[in-house]
Formats: C-alpha cells, structure tokens, sequence
C-alpha cells in the first residue's frame, strides 16, 4: 500500500499539514505513536498570522469560538500587586489584517477541532504506530516506511511533524545544534483552583527573588489554569519532578496564598529552554516541520505558530509535485524560505526570554509581557526567496508600505461584484489555488487568459477587482468591487492606476506586474502549475 503523503506526529503542525493536503485531494494518512490522544495545554494558542491560515483551512471561527481573547497580565513583586500590563490593549483590526490579536486555546482542544475538520475528509489519525525505519529506494520513487510492530509501508513522501526529540529527525541523521540551558528549568500542568479572589479575568504572575509561579486561566473550563513555575530542587540543586504537593508548596512560597487552593494537577511536565535548529529540512523524499526542525526559547509563544506556519508553507509546494504540476525542485524553496525565519524565532525568543530574565532579577526590573507585534507573525515573508519573483515599476503609489515579491499578500474589505456582499480578499484566496488579482481596465486582456488556460482547473483564479468608479455590470464571476480603495491602497495601486499582483496559496506575494505584463504572469504560473498551453495568439 503506498501513500501520497505519511505525516509522522499529530500535534497542530502534522494536522494542518494533513488537512492542508487532505483537501487539495492528496492521499494523506497521519501517523502518531502516542496510544491516545494527548491532552496537553502548553501552547497557548494562535497568533494573527495562524489565525489566517485557520481561517484558510476552515476552522477560525471554530476556533474563536472555543478560546477567548488575551487576557491582561496581572504582575505581583514579593506577594503585593505591582503592574498591570495588556501587550494588546491597543491592537484594532485594520483593513491589511482581520486578526489583530493572539488567541488564548488549550493546544488539545484546537487539535480536537482540526482532528474533526480532517475526518471529514476522510482522514484519522492512526495512534500508538511509532515509525523505526525508514528507506528511500533505488530510483527515487518513494520510501519504505517501518513500523515498530514489524508492518512496512510505503510513501511517496514522509514528513516528520514528531517533536523537539524527532525520531524521524534521527533516523534521517540531521543534526540539531544549538544548546540546552540546564538552569533554565520550568514546571507546568493544567490545575484546578478554587480561590475565588484570583479573577480569571488576569494571567496572574508572581516574582520575587527565588523565583516565579504564573496562573492563566483556560478558556472552557470554570476551574482549570495554566500553572507554570520555576521547580523545586533537591539539596544538590537538581530539579525535582512536578507533583501536585509540589505545586501546592510553589503557589505557597511565591504567591503566599494557602496551597490547599490548589486541588488537582495533571498534565505535568517539566520544561528545560532548548534553543536548536536542523541543519536541512529536507532528505530526499522526507521532510522536517515544527519542534522536529527547531526549538526555542518559550517567551513569545512562538512555538506552536512557527511549526503551523512551517506547515502552510510546505502543504502547497508538496501538492503542487504530487499533481504534477510542479518539478520536486519546488520543494527545496521549503528549506529556503523556512530555516532562516526559525533562525530568526531563536533570535527573537532567546532575547525576549533575556530580558524577561533580567527583569526579574532586578527589584525595579520592568516585567512586561514577552509578546510584542513581531511576535504576531504578519511581518514575515520571503524576500530572499528564488519564488520571489519579478517586481515592476507599475502605477503605483510612492508608499513603502506597498508588498514586494515574498511578503505577506494584504488583505483587504471589498464588496462580491455580483452579489454585492461584504467580503474580502482573504476570502478570495482562500483554497488550494494562486490568485491572480487583476487592477484596471488594462489587466483584464491578461486575466482572461489565465481564466482561458486554467480555468477548467481548481489551482490558479483569476479575481478583477474593480475600483469603485468602474463599470462592474459585466463582472466576470469572483470579480471584487474595492468600494472603499482600501485593496488599491494595500498594494500600492495609484488612484486609476492598474497593475497584476500573483498571490500564492499561502498568502505570500509572487509576482508584481504591470497590467499587461503576461509574460510576467505566465513564467510564474507555469513554475507553481505547469504549462497547460498558453493561447498563442496573446503573446
């Protein structure tokens, strides 16, 4: 039996990837060899950009609706109420960006939600199937997969979504460099508290000189925290393992609250900040994403996100080469655009971590929230890119804020030409497919012939967006109407100005061209969707 795509690891960066490919139609199975699902609460949920691709993937409302919005951060020095701090309390939506916030979610419920929107598509996750071998064969053509009850299997491709101690990762022999800070040790566990003066309106954060306990409430529940803490040590300094009287003790010492309040944990793990990255993503036919190709340090809640997006990236390219449509070689831009953005999340954490370090150590110290806009993930995109492709001088604004090749595409509210509905760019992208969005009268000649060479296929669309002087009574269908200039403005389109702007799949901006540049256009669809036969007659 062989298999387009076997993802190793269920946690959210193997279930977006599978959902991602799942619904381009790709054979997708996704293995994990824990014997139940997990119920862990680590990860604190989604930034803005994954709330996009959730959204992309059909479960952001979902989603939403299971969680809530970041809570403000109630700060405590030696017991005593110091600070209030909100890293959020001024984000707004703006017209570029729908989600101007993280999401709170205990990890196990957001995986519950994207588990069920992948069963119905016909994919379950396969538990207690823990892979030991793995062989590409002669010629190229897949890779024998083997099991640990003996059974093998074969794929097309593997990808090794299996965590920071990736099995696959070391069969594979990929170094994962970097260091472990053995005095950076935490403690954490989901717990149940019923001290009713600790609102649930607050992420409550104690310090003082011996250090921490934080307690943030989980969405869903009417009793259940997030507990973290520095660990108890034995006499020679070692870390102890967490236990619920050890909780109990922890909350007593930093926070001088009675530890009876505390009346139950699970979940309990310990945390040792690891900042290591893969020297390659890709051997082969098999691939590295999330925790199995990086991990950091864990202020700025970046962890999860990184590997969701690192999914997003790859789901497209790996959908592209199984149809066809695309050369293998596609895959190598995986490696491109992702290894230097985990280098960049080290970075980012490793200092965030530092500073949060510090101020704890400092009485006056200002112990303000890890997260910060960069943190929100909107302003990471692929400049360096080979799939960052041509930039022309179109009559365009002289803004800077205008995207280039590589960056995150904008969205933006527009009205539906034909219904004349609110909706809005991200909506037209939404799906397996490249956009091609098309400003002015001068784009249409070449937006037709997108639509004549693709149009019998569900990879590219081709999206005329009107400005709301023009005459739309002839739309073709998914035109837009940019009724408030705000699609123009975002991608630097001139007051009756024109231009073509390609999107990828996932969000990220292709090609900039002018209105009748199909040249332009036609390169890059035939790299990313093969050639099914320009009309030669428009040249």
């Amino acid at each position: 039996m062989t298999t387009d795509v076997l993802i190793v690891g269920a946690g959210p960066t193997g279930l977006t990837l599978a959902l991602d490919l799942a619904r381009r139609g790709t054979a997708v199975r996704i293995v994990d060899r824990s014997p139940a699902h997990p119920r862990t609460s680590r990860a604190k949920g989604p930034n803005p950009r994954s709330l996009e691709i959730l959204a992309d993937l059909g479960v952001a409302d979902e989603v939403l609706a299971a969680g809530s919005a970041p809570l403000p951060m109630r700060v405590y020095r030696d017991h005593h109420p110091v600070a209030e701090t909100d890293p959020w309390a001024d984000a707004t939506p703006t017209p570029a960006a729908r989600f101007d916030r993280p999401w709170l979610i205990a990890q196990w419920r957001l995986e519950e939600i994207l588990r069920a929107r992948l069963a119905g598509h016909g994919v379950h996750v396969e538990l207690g199937r823990e892979v030991v071998g793995l062989m590409e064969r002669a010629g190229g053509r897949h890779v024998d997969v083997t099991f640990a009850e003996g059974r093998a299997e074969r794929a097309r491709y593997v990808v090794g979504c299996d965590g920071a101690h990736s099995p696959v990762r070391k069969l594979l022999g990929i170094t994962f460099d970097g260091t472990t800070a053995e005095d950076q040790v935490m403690v954490s566990g989901d717990v149940e508290l019923d001290h009713e003066d600790l609102g649930r309106d607050r992420w409550h954060q104690w310090f003082d000189a011996d250090g921490a306990v934080m307690l943030c409430p989980i969405p869903g529940t009417r009793t259940g925290w997030w507990f973290q803490a520095g660990p108890e040590r034995d006499a020679d300094g070692r870390p102890l393992a967490p236990t619920l009287d050890g909780f109990r003790r922890l909350f007593t010492r930093h926070t001088g609250l009675p530890g009876r309040h505390l009346t139950r944990a699970e979940l309990l793990s310990t945390y040792r900040v690891n900042v290591r990255m893969a020297d390659r993503y890709r051997v082969g036919r098999v691939l590295l994403a999330g925790d199995a190709a990086h991990v950091h340090a864990i202020a700025g809640g970046l962890g999860m996100n990184t590997g969701i997006q690192d999914a997003f990236n790859l789901g497209w390219k790996l959908g592209q080469v199984l149809a066809g449509q695309a050369d293998a070689g596609l895959l190598d831009t995986y490696e491109e655009e992702r290894l230097p953005v985990a280098a960049w999340t080290l970075d980012l954490t490793s200092d965030r971590l530092r500073a949060t370090l510090e101020a704890i150590r400092e009485p006056g110290g200002n112990l303000g929230s890890a997260m910060t806009p960069e943190t929100a993930g909107l302003g990471i995109g692929y400049r360096w890119s080979s799939l960052a492709g041509t930039e022309a001088a179109t009559e365009a604004d002289t803004t800077t804020s205008a995207p280039h090749p590589g960056d995150r595409a904008p969205d933006a509210p527009c009205r539906d030409a034909a219904t004349g509905e609110r909706t809005h760019l991200y909506g037209t992208f939404a799906g397996p497919h490249t956009t091609v969005l098309g400003f002015g009268p001068a784009s249409a000649a070449v937006l037709r012939e997108v639509v004549a060479t693709y149009g019998e296929e569900p990879g590219v669309r081709a999206c005329r967006v009107y400005a709301a002087h023009e005459d739309h009574g002839t739309a073709e269908p998914g035109s837009l109407i940019d009724d408030q200039g705000y699609a123009a403005a975002a991608y630097g389109i001139g007051a009756g100005g024109s231009g073509l702007v390609v999107v990828r799949p996932d969000h990220h901006v292709g090609v900039v061209a002018l209105a009748g540049d199909l040249g332009s256009v036609r390169e890059y669809l035939r790299r990313l969707h093969g050639a099914p036969g320009m009309v030669d007659a428009v040249r």
